[in-house]
């Protein structure tokens, strides 16, 4: 996380500017900050993210799925993550060590469980599998208790 000395919140409090590409080196070009006070990550604008994908550092995750890390505890921990599927994009099987929510920012996707559109929630719990496909590409908010562990064609554990 960059921080920048002059980003304060409404009350005074120091904060984080999570990592974004910007062409500005000026810190009110970016497109939301998240605030640590005592324990707490504050989002204040999330759709923000989401309206405004390509200033976002991405990460390739799996065939025509990329990754922006919103926070990532350690390769064992907590996580959340925007997803971002490209139209065809695949999330191979994959079963849950701990719960997984699932909020569908825009477009669809769907998993052995139905489709799932935007604005739909979904949580799997632990021991659950599934693979993902996207058709038309979507972007969604992953909340990870604990990372899943991959069962095909990849024996890492990343969410």
């Amino acid at each position: 996380m960059a921080h920048h000395p002059n980003s304060l919140n409404s009350e005074g409090k120091v904060a984080y500017v999570p990592q974004m590409k910007t062409e500005s080196s000026d810190p009110s070009a970016t497109l939301a900050r998240r605030e640590r006070t005592q324990g707490l990550l504050v989002f204040p604008n999330l759709s923000s993210l989401a309206e405004d994908q390509n200033h976002l550092q991405w990460e390739p995750f799996h065939l025509g799925v990329d990754i922006h890390w919103l926070y990532r505890e350690d390769d064992h921990g907590h996580s959340a993550a925007l997803i971002r599927f490209q139209p065809g994009g695949v999330v191979p099987l994959h079963e849950h060590r701990g719960f997984e929510h699932i909020y569908i920012l825009s477009g669809s996707q769907s998993d052995g469980n139905g489709c799932l559109n935007a604005g739909s929630l979904m949580v799997h719990r632990p021991g659950t599998r599934h693979s993902i496909v996207s058709k038309e590409g979507c972007l969604v908010l992953a909340i990870y208790e604990k990372p899943a562990q991959f069962i095909v064609g990849n024996g890492g554990a990343i969410p």
